[in-house]
């Protein structure tokens, strides 16, 4: 299941760590099986309870060699994939990713939205695999709380009436504008930015003005920037 093909034809996916493993537990997921250290199982063990599926105890050297963690003193469990139902969207700000590649800039991407209290991530279908480790990994447990749904991004967004919003390198000044209570924010690609044919439908751009001489910023660092400004504008 470490490779994107099995995790769809099993419709399983891993999660490693502690951490990781913990949230899964928590959410709303259905986890399957689980191998733990002995203390990891210990010190979560009404959390277990809780859970009532299958265990087993498993050693640093076993966790490690069944994942892709360097090393695993912790746990490692194997859970379903969502359903891939269309989100109901309302009142919110989204997030719209066309084309994100790299397996760290989005678990950073699903983090970051997490704490600005996203919930919504529309991706599409070049994006990278949400359940690969190591976006999970870099996710930090915040896969638990934000849904990736993977679409057409011209059809999903074609006739709607809300605000798209896509980040540019020219565009207004994420400063000045404000957001209102609901729309979408469009993430392009790391190095080619946002599609012609998303491009086409962005009804307004948005810059993060630079003051230095980086030609560019990393796609979740540009993401945080804009989602603070938001919900700053919320004020």
């Amino acid at each position: 299941m470490q490779l994107k093909k099995y995790r769809k034809e099993e419709q399983c996916f891993v999660v490693e760590g502690a951490k990781g493993v913990t949230e899964l537990l928590q959410s709303d997921f259905e986890t399957i099986w689980l191998g733990g250290t002995e203390s990891f199982l210990n010190e979560h063990q009404g959390l277990i309870d809780l859970w009532k599926g299958e265990v087993a105890v498993a050693t640093e050297k076993e966790l490690t060699e069944l994942g892709t963690f360097a090393t695993n003193n912790a746990a490692l469990a194997i859970a379903r994939t969502r359903p891939h139902v269309a989100p109901v969207l309302k009142n919110e700000f989204a997030l719209v990713l066309d084309d994100i590649r790299d397996p760290g800039n989005l678990g950073t991407i699903i983090r970051t939205a997490d704490w600005y209290g996203i919930k919504h991530i529309i991706a599409s279908e070049e994006t990278a695999d949400c359940y690969n480790p190591k976006v999970i990994s870099a996710t930090m447990g915040s896969f638990c709380r934000v849904h990736v749904f993977y679409t057409s991004l011209t059809q999903f967004l074609y006739g709607t009436d809300w605000p798209l919003y896509g980040a540019s390198l020219t565009g207004e000044t994420i400063y000045d504008v404000n957001f209102g209570k609901e729309g979408f924010i469009v993430i392009g690609n790391e190095a080619q930015g946002i599609s012609a044919a998303v491009h086409s439908m962005i009804q307004k751009h948005i810059t993060i003005p630079r003051i230095g001489g980086a030609e560019s910023l990393n796609a979740s660092i540009a993401t945080a920037i804009i989602l603070d400004n938001v919900f700053r504008s919320q004020k």
